[in-house]
């Protein structure tokens, strides 16, 4: 990794031209006034990835005060003295990452693996992320994190879990969703279990307190009645193979993979036609699955780099989990389904659904952060193109959150940047070669990342039990 190099605030010369298209009136707005007279940081010389639209924008200088974009202009602008600035000539300038199905550790007593998968994600370009299994504790960790206390990625958090065992009754729900309202919670996480008459007097609820819900999608109620009842997100495409089963099937096993052999791929355009219709937006997941199915033997998946950064007693079982998966089908029935997923997010995409990058991570060889590299490139796999798989981790997700300050690099946006050695538009890969991370203009340099890394694994190699 080329390491950056700091200079000196004050006049510098011009290293080149605008070699590809630029907007007309984007490369107007960004010259047409001159810098601000102070700044916190500077990029200088960069290629801007605005995700506002599929470009490149060269040579730009790139002015950052108090957590925000100040200015974009030319790369020959006078830098204000006293900014902290980086040459970044030859390098890529692009929207933080967002997480949309994350898990902070839920135990108040787990405060140092909580500070290392904030870290992960940080480390990986991850600046924003959905925690899918809230607890109280989770509420000042989200105030810290989202005022800029405490070192991580921004935080949007559900409650406490609403499942078949938390609300077995309607009147059971409805108190559930009045509290996580009171409490304050971003969202509600829906779990499997809950029968369709409580799920109902749930959703109610939650559309007169103005509360969301999100997650996985009850056995009884499916994944159109789901719909129906508005809600914001369906995760891992859960209930997609079931709505897909043909007469006869077996009761579905985690997420219908042993149903594989059932499916009526002939129903596929109906149910992506009515999820467009709905305005529902997909959190897949996808890589998960691959990793479950596809990702070599358990011994393989074990020697992969990115597992050292988890503590053993957290990764201790995750090979009996892929055994246990496994053993739903076989390895040809494990192709289809994920085929047959691959197929539903490219069909989704192309009807205009909402597809949300998100891993769910920790889970079984999901690594934070790491992951997510992995879910973009699945994403490709599935046939969206780069920018198209970039969009569901930065511009889906401000859109979908409300957040019209992020998402995009452009003046007056929130300073949540990622600093690349390659062009990410080319390929996603290129999003693994980072040179740097700002989260609300909170610089990360790679030597930084570099050290916090290891910092983690030298944890994690002498922590106990042994890992397998």
């Amino acid at each position: 990794m080329t390491p950056l190099t700091r200079i000196p605030g004050g006049a510098l010369a011009a290293v080149g031209a605008i070699l590809l298209p630029v907007s007309a009136c984007a490369q107007a707005g960004a010259d047409a006034s001159l810098p601000p007279s102070s700044a916190d940081f500077a990029f200088v010389g960069v290629s801007v990835v605005p995700m506002s639209s599929e470009e490149v924008q060269e040579d730009r200088t790139v002015l950052v005060e108090d957590g925000r974009i100040a200015w974009i202009g030319g790369a020959d602008a006078e830098v204000p003295s006293g900014a902290e600035v980086v040459d970044a000539a030859g390098m890529y300038l692009m929207p933080g990452l967002s997480e949309m199905h994350a898990h902070v550790p839920p135990q108040a007593d787990q405060g140092e693996f909580t500070d290392q998968i904030l870290f992960l994600f940080l480390a990986n370009g991850v600046t924003t992320i959905r925690g899918m299994l809230g607890a109280p504790h989770h509420l000042t960790l989200r105030d810290d994190l989202n005022n800029g206390r405490k070192l991580g990625p921004r935080l949007v958090t559900t409650g406490p879990s609403l499942n078949g065992n938390s609300i077995p009754t309607p009147a059971s729900a409805r108190a559930a969703v009045e509290s996580q309202a009171e409490a304050g919670y971003d969202l509600m996480k829906i779990h499997p279990g809950i029968t369709r008459e409580t799920f109902d007097t749930l959703a109610a609820t939650a559309q007169r307190l103005d509360m969301r819900f999100a997650g996985h999608v009850p056995a009884d109620v499916g994944v159109h009645r789901f719909m129906e009842l508005e809600g914001w997100t369906i995760d891992h495409l859960d209930g997609y193979v079931n709505a897909l089963l043909g007469e006869g099937a077996p009761q579905p096993q985690f997420f219908g993979i042993n149903a594989i052999d059932h499916v009526v791929e002939d129903g596929v355009a109906e149910l992506v036609r009515l999820t467009a219709e709905a305005g529902m937006a997909q959190v897949p997941t996808q890589s998960l699955f691959e990793d479950l199915l596809l990702g070599g033997s358990v011994d393989e998946l074990y020697a992969r780099d990115d597992v050292r950064y988890v503590p053993p007693q957290v990764r201790a079982n995750w090979g009996q989990a892929v055994d246990n998966v496994r053993a739903l089908t076989d390895a040809d029935g494990g192709r289809r389904f994920v085929d047959l997923r691959r197929r539903l997010i490219k069909e989704l995409h192309d009807a205009g659904v909402t597809l949300l990058l998100g891993s769910d991570a920790p889970q079984i060889f999901n690594v934070p952060g790491f992951s997510m590299h992995e879910e973009l490139e699945t994403l490709v796999a599935s046939g969206l193109t780069p920018y198209q798989a970039l969009r569901t981790g930065t511009v889906n997700v401000a859109r979908h959150l409300g957040a019209d300050d992020r998402g995009t690099v452009a003046e007056g946006q929130a300073a949540d940047l990622i600093l690349l050695e390659a062009n990410p538009l080319e390929s996603v890969a290129n999003v693994r070669r980072i040179a740097g991370v700002m989260v609300q203009g909170r610089w990360l340099s790679a030597e930084e990342i570099a050290a916090g890394l290891d910092e983690i694994a030298e944890a994690n190699r002498s922590a106990t039990p042994e890992a397998p």
